[in-house]
């Protein structure tokens, strides 16, 4: 049973309230390795910094050289970009966790020193040796060959997206986000557009009308429909980016008490699935540019559907994010991860899992089935106001075609394994 409680809201997580939800939600058993602990280390530094696409990409980017150092170590899986040999005794702990620094580093130059300072402090736990000399080496030389093949992926591009307005009119002067995604080069995928959905149902239909009507409903910001636990999910679920995915799969792999290079593998694969989640949602919502429903529900008289009235003064929960409506961002990651673990388990059930939320307070939401999890993420984003029914119907499909992909498609055995 949940506590009822009195909601703060905040868009941004303070480092200090950061720190704080990744002791409590974590709850890290004996199990956690080098590249859980860099994980969540990982996160803590990105999340802050970056919006969600950036930051997927580079949890991406950080995870797939830790694959690759340790797999160079024992090579049990196909490298994604590099593969080293490997003479005499290396540290996977030391390669991965200079991989992952090295990689941090670069990506976040204005923090660097601190981020050298958390790797000389895991360095310094792993007793001096040509082990560890080697693997610090491995580490440095994996991560760098990594960031050499993403260095003109796209991400750099400046951003030129063109408002549509008409000569001389206003028009609300805030940034989208992140409207180069669409041309980003994909960690599994084929192309950007690979998955993208079939356009938004038609506003003369009946299911416009439909779905419009219950998010105005129900999504709105002092709503009288919404059930607690409704308005609970809504807020626990403003939370996005990788803080809101990552101690999800990192717990299964700690459950699970994967080996070093198997939760290397697992969450390299999770993570190419929310950084290409993340690209292919940003392509459809480019390339369809459909209306968010504050802008739908204010214009409710001018879609052409009897069914919709309009509503002037009507708000979500809380601010919406800046970028098109469709498909659902949050809806099309959730389902990729939840996806990509079913696919690599064989199952949905997992060990139970738990997860708080800075924009939830003194609430924490648990999981034995990815999903559930999935379902709740998508739930919640009609009941904050944000996405229509049909939107996350259509990001969760995506995700789970995105999620196997993946998983079918890089760092294959290269043997048949037995379990370990």
């Amino acid at each position: 049973m949940r506590a009822s409680i009195a909601y703060t809201m905040s868009h941004s997580v303070p480092a200090a309230i950061l720190g704080a939800w990744i002791a409590v939600g974590a709850h890290a058993p004996a199990s956690a390795n080098v590249i859980t602990d860099w994980d969540e280390k990982a996160v803590a530094f990105l999340q802050p910094r970056m919006v969600p696409p950036v930051a997927y990409r580079a949890m991406a980017i950080v995870h797939i050289a830790m694959f690759d150092a340790v797999n160079s170590i024992e090579p049990l899986y196909q490298p994604y970009y590099a593969q080293y040999q490997v003479m005499g005794e290396t540290s996977k702990d030391a390669a991965a966790a200079a991989a992952a620094g090295a990689v941090l580093t670069q990506l976040l130059p204005d923090i660097s020193s601190e981020i050298q300072a958390a790797l000389r402090n895991y360095l310094s736990a792993i007793p001096e040796s040509d082990a560890k000399s080697n693997g610090v080496k491995l580490g440095d030389a994996v991560a760098a060959k990594t960031l050499e093949a993403r260095d003109n992926d796209g991400s750099s591009t400046a951003d030129a997206y063109r408002p549509v307005t008409t000569p001389g009119a206003y028009i609300p002067t805030a940034l989208t986000v992140a409207p180069h995604w669409p041309d980003l080069a994909p960690f599994a995928m084929t192309s950007p557009s690979q998955f993208r959905p079939k356009p938004p149902i038609a506003l003369e239909s009946d299911q416009w009308a439909k779905d419009y009507n219950e998010i105005k409903e129900l999504g709105a910001k002092n709503s009288s429909k919404r059930s607690p636990r409704q308005t609970e999910d809504a807020r626990f679920w403003l939370l996005t980016g990788p803080l809101s995915t990552h101690p999800l799969h990192r717990q299964v792999a700690m459950r699970k008490e994967m080996s070093v290079i198997d939760s290397a593998r697992f969450m390299a694969v999770i993570t190419a699935a929310e950084a290409d989640a993340m690209i292919a949602v940003l392509d459809a919502k480019y390339k369809y540019a459909f209306w968010r429903p504050i802008t739908a529900i204010r214009n409710g008289d001018i879609d052409g559907n009897a069914a919709t009235e309009r509503e002037a003064t009507w708000q979500p929960i809380d601010n919406t994010p800046m970028h098109p409506e469709y498909p659902c961002a949050h809806c099309i990651v959730s389902s990729a991860v939840a996806s990509a673990v079913e696919a690599m388990l064989g199952t949905a059930e997992i060990p139970e899992v738990t997860m708080t939320s800075p924009t939830a307070p003194g609430v924490t939401h648990r999981w034995t089935n990815l999903h559930a999890y999935a379902d709740e993420v998508s739930a919640a984003r009609i009941a904050a106001g944000f996405h229509y029914r049909f939107s996350t119907v259509e990001g969760e499909e995506m995700g789970r075609q995105i999620g196997v992909h993946v998983v079918k498609t890089i760092m294959q055995p290269l043997r048949p394994t037995s379990a370990r």
